[in-house]
């Protein structure tokens, strides 16, 4: 059971890393159906999954970042920019959540996020143009290739907030929006936006975390299994990541965001 964990935490952690979102997406279906139908697996329960989940991608965002950012491909001005926004926003979003029936938003939101992944069919200004004239000036080179791209902090702080609210109340990772957002709202390159993406999830998995650590639903016992394989994981995925071209990192991001959808419709359905 312990090599299962670890292969679970190492492949969620690659994939996760490679787009951008974390892993948690997929780390909580897969435990989810392993608690379902394995006797090994009878301790899982949502507090657990979510205790687990958040640990987790602190590692899978360490590894990640610290590999993005050796390579030059974090924009930690437009990180920390979000991170003001999405870390209230999912403390206010986690809050909200007891007040609403969360199966008619996973089944909206599910829609929403095909919907997105559809929106990358439609022709986009070339990288590196930027879509504002004000705001912070921003400038990264990639392979040899100069970007520049500008952000209004109001649009990155307002952005990152709602974005954050969302993943606080339907308990989604921020990434599976925010990297949508950065792609094809502020026109950033693929590469800067998964990799300020898995900086931005690092920060926010320690807050996230910290609260359901004082609150007891950390399972050390079965998390500690799961960190080694999150952590090679998060480094191996940003190693996919920078040998892939943009356009396909992009259809990858499309075909996990449909397959989220799918999940999250289910969970609405259900």
């Amino acid at each position: 059971m312990f090599l299962v964990m670890f292969l679970i935490g190492l492949i969620t952690a690659l994939v996760g890393s490679v787009a951008g979102l974390g892993g948690g997406v997929i780390l909580v279906p897969v435990l989810l159906f392993l608690g379902d139908h394995f006797a090994s697996f009878d301790w899982v329960n949502p507090q657990a999954i979510v205790g687990i989940s958040l640990v987790v991608m602190i590692f899978t965002g360490m590894s990640s970042a610290i590999s993005y950012m050796k390579h030059n491909r974090v924009d930690t001005g437009i990180g920390l920019v979000f991170l003001s926004g999405s870390i209230p926003g999912g403390i206010l979003g986690s809050w909200l959540n007891q007040f609403f029936e969360t199966d008619g938003f996973s089944l909206f939101f599910g829609i929403v996020m095909i919907a997105v992944s559809l929106l990358f069919f439609i022709p986009r200004r070339p990288s590196g143009h930027s879509l504002f004239k004000t705001g912070m000036s921003r400038e990264k080179t990639v392979d040899g290739k100069v970007y520049k791209y500008r952000m209004p902090f109001w649009v990155g702080f307002i952005l990152s907030f709602c974005v954050g609210m969302l993943s606080g109340l339907l308990g989604i990772g921020g990434g599976s929006l925010m990297v949508p957002a950065m792609i094809l709202l502020l026109n950033l390159p693929p590469h800067i936006a998964t990799a300020t993406s898995m900086f931005m999830i690092f920060f926010a998995s320690i807050t996230s975390s910290a609260t359901h650590v004082l609150l007891g639903h950390v399972d050390w016992s079965h998390t500690l299994w799961f960190i080694p394989g999150a952590y090679l994981g998060g480094t191996l995925g940003a190693w996919v990541n920078r040998r892939l071209d943009g356009q396909v990192v992009e259809r990858f991001l499309r075909v996990l965001l449909v397959l989220i959808g799918i999940r999250l419709i289910w969970q609405g359905l259900g």
